[in-house]
C-alpha cells in the first residue's frame, strides 16, 4: 500500500479508503454482515487505513455496521470518516445531535474526520448562516472530531466560496476522467490544494459506470496501449497521477473488488503515467463522451433557471442512462437529487421547465435545451414519481437520534 500525507496535519493515508455506502446486501436489502465485514478486514490488514461513511448510507444501519465491523481492534489501525447530514440540520442543537448519536452509532469516542454532507452552494449558506463554523471549532475543541471537512456536489463556481468559508483541512470532491469539468472539478481540486486543503475523491469509477460494462468503443481504445490494464486500473490510475489527491474512496461491494484495488493500489504513484498513456485515457473519454445524447459540458451558463429547474443535472442525467444504462437506479436518484431530497432544497425536474427561452441565449452549445428537457421528463417523470421520492426521503432524511 501507497501512503500520502495529508497537508495540515501530517497523517500518513493509503491512497485507497474504503467507502461503506456499496457494502454487499443480502436479498432483503440489509448488509451481509459477514461478508462485509471480512471485506473491511481484509482490506485493513493490507493496509488500507481511511474508511468513510455517512448517516444515511444502507438506510442508516452502515454506521453501526462499522462499529461492529471495526471492533477486536480494527478501530484502532483507522482513521474514521463520517459526515453531518446538514439538509436535515435546523440549528445547532441539530449538529451536535447528530454528532453524538454518531459517536454513539460509530461506539466511538471521536471521529476522525468529520464532513458536512453533500454540499452545494444554496446549502452551504444555509448551514453557514445556523453557525456551523461555531459547531466545528467547538467540535474540534471538545474532542469530538479531530479534522472537519465537507464534501461538495455543487458547482464549480461555488466551491471556490465553499473553500473560503472555513479554515478546512480536507474537502471530498467527485473526480475522474471523465468528469474534469464537472461539480469542482480539476479547477477546484488544484484550487483547494493551492489552500493546504486535503483532498479526497469520490465516484473514481463514476459509481462503477467506468468499470463494466464497458463501451466496444472504449474496450478497443484500451486495448491500444502497450501495458494492458483494466478499466478500473485505468480510471484509479488517472486519479492517483494527480499529486494533489491524498485518499481515493472505492464503494467496494465484493471481495474481488477489494483484492483488485488493493493491487492497483500497488502502482498508484503521482505523475506515473506515460503521455502515451495520457493521451489514451483523453481518448477514451472522449469516446464516452460522444456516446452522450445530449453535448452539456456542464458549464452552468444557463443556470440559474427561473423555474427552478437544475438543467445541467437533468442532463447529466439523461446522458448517464445512454452511457451506462441502469435506468432503475437512475430514476431513484433523479428523484432524490432533482426532488430536493439530497440537497434540502426544492424540486428541481425538468417538467417544471416553462420554456420561457431565458437559458437558449446563454447555452455556449447552442442546445435545445427545453427540447430536451422534455425528452428528460418523459424518461424519468410520470407513474411512479411521487413513489420513488417518498422512498428516497425515508433512505436520505431518517432523521431519528
Amino acid at each position: 500500500m501507497l501512503y500520502r500525507k495529508m497537508p495540515k496535519n501530517g497523517d500518513e493515508l493509503s491512497i485507497l479508503g474504503f467507502g461503506a455506502m456499496r457494502l454487499p446486501t443480502m436479498s432483503d436489502g440489509s448488509i451481509d454482515e459477514e461478508k462485509a465485514t471480512q471485506m473491511v478486514r481484509y482490506a485493513i490488514d493490507n493496509g488500507v487505513n481511511y474508511v468513510d461513511t455517512a448517516w444515511p448510507y444502507h438506510m442508516g444501519q452502515s454506521e453501526p455496521f462499522l462499529a461492529r465491523a471495526l471492533a477486536d481492534g480494527y478501530r484502532e489501525k483507522v482513521k474514521l470518516a463520517t459526515k453531518m447530514p446538514q439538509w436535515m440540520v435546523k440549528s445547532q442543537a441539530d449538529m451536535d445531535n447528530f454528532l453524538n448519536a454518531q459517536l454513539q452509532k460509530l461506539n466511538t469516542y471521536h471521529i476522525d474526520y468529520y464532513l458536512v454532507h453533500s454540499l452545494v452552494g444554496s446549502s452551504w449558506k444555509t448551514i453557514r448562516a445556523l453557525g456551523v463554523a461555531e459547531f466545528l471549532d467547538r467540535a474540534k475543541a471538545d474532542g469530538r472530531i479531530i479534522n472537519a471537512g465537507f464534501s461538495y456536489h455543487g458547482s464549480g463556481e461555488d466551491f471556490k466560496d465553499v473553500v473560503d468559508g472555513y479554515d478546512w483541512d480536507f474537502c471530498q470532491i467527485q473526480y475522474n476522467f471523465l468528469d474534469q469539468n464537472i461539480q469542482a472539478g480539476t479547477k477546484g481540486l488544484e484550487y483547494a490544494a493551492s489552500r493546504g486543503v486535503g483532498i479526497v475523491i469520490m465516484e473514481p469509477l463514476r459509481g462503477g459506470n467506468l468499470a463494466d460494462p464497458v463501451p466496444s468503443d472504449v474496450i478497443n481504445i484500451w486495448n491500444e496501449a502497450e501495458i494492458k490494464r483494466s478499466p478500473v486500473e485505468w480510471a484509479l490510475r488517472w486519479v492517483w497521477n494527480h499529486p494533489e489527491v491524498i485518499v481515493v474512496l472505492s464503494g467496494m461491494s465484493e471481495s474481488y473488488h477489494v483484492e483488485e484495488n488493493l493491487k492497483v493500489a500497488e502502482e498508484g504513484f503521482a505523475n506515473s503515467l506515460t503521455y502515451e498513456e495520457f493521451n489514451l485515457i483523453e481518448r477514451a473519454a472522449d469516446k464516452y463522451r460522444e456516446l452522450m445524447k445530449i453535448n452539456c459540458t456542464g458549464c452552468r451558463y444557463c443556470m440559474p433557471c427561473p423555474q427552478a429547474v437544475d438543467i445541467p443535472a437533468c442532463f447529466e442525467t439523461y446522458n448517464n442512462l445512454f452511457m451506462f444504462g441502469g435506468k432503475d437506479r437512475l430514476m431513484m436518484m433523479y428523484a432524490a437529487k432533482l426532488g430536493g431530497i439530497l440537497r434540502g432544497a426544492e424540486r428541481n425536474f425538468a417538467s417544471q421547465c416553462v420554456q420561457c427561452g431565458q437559458c437558449l441565449d446563454a447555452c455556449p452549445q447552442s442546445l435545445p435545451i427545453p427540447n430536451l428537457l422534455e425528452k428528460v421528463s418523459e424518461e424519468f417523470e410520470g407513474p411512479g414519481l411521487e413513489e420513488r421520492m417518498e422512498f428516497a426521503k425515508q433512505l436520505f432524511a431518517n432523521n431519528n437520534f
